[in-house]
């Protein structure tokens, strides 16, 4: 399932498996330089350690960011991502 937002797009499938919800990242140079790159990641990585238990167990997430979410904050990157992880996987 696949979910779009203004600075991500996140791809979700579920699996009968009992383990943790695992997560991926995908982020291109598109979004920008290797410092750029690292902060998006960071943020993605964070916001999804915070969203982690109410995550559904076995989910496998992937979250694509976009050139534009280099320009926005944490917040913003939160929001969108909550919402499509509450939409997809919860």
């Amino acid at each position: 399932m696949k979910c779009a937002g203004r600075h991500t797009i996140t791809y979700v499938v579920s699996s009968n498996e009992e383990r943790a919800a695992r997560f991926g990242f995908i982020v291109s140079k598109q979004v920008g330089t290797a410092v750029t790159r690292n902060t998006v990641r960071r943020r993605l990585k964070a916001v999804c350690a915070q969203a982690l238990p109410g995550t559904r167990a076995g989910a496998d997430v992937v979250i694509r960011a976009l050139p534009s979410a280099a320009r926005v904050d944490f917040r913003t990157l939160q929001a969108e991502v909550d919402r499509c992880l509450a939409r997809r996987a919860a």
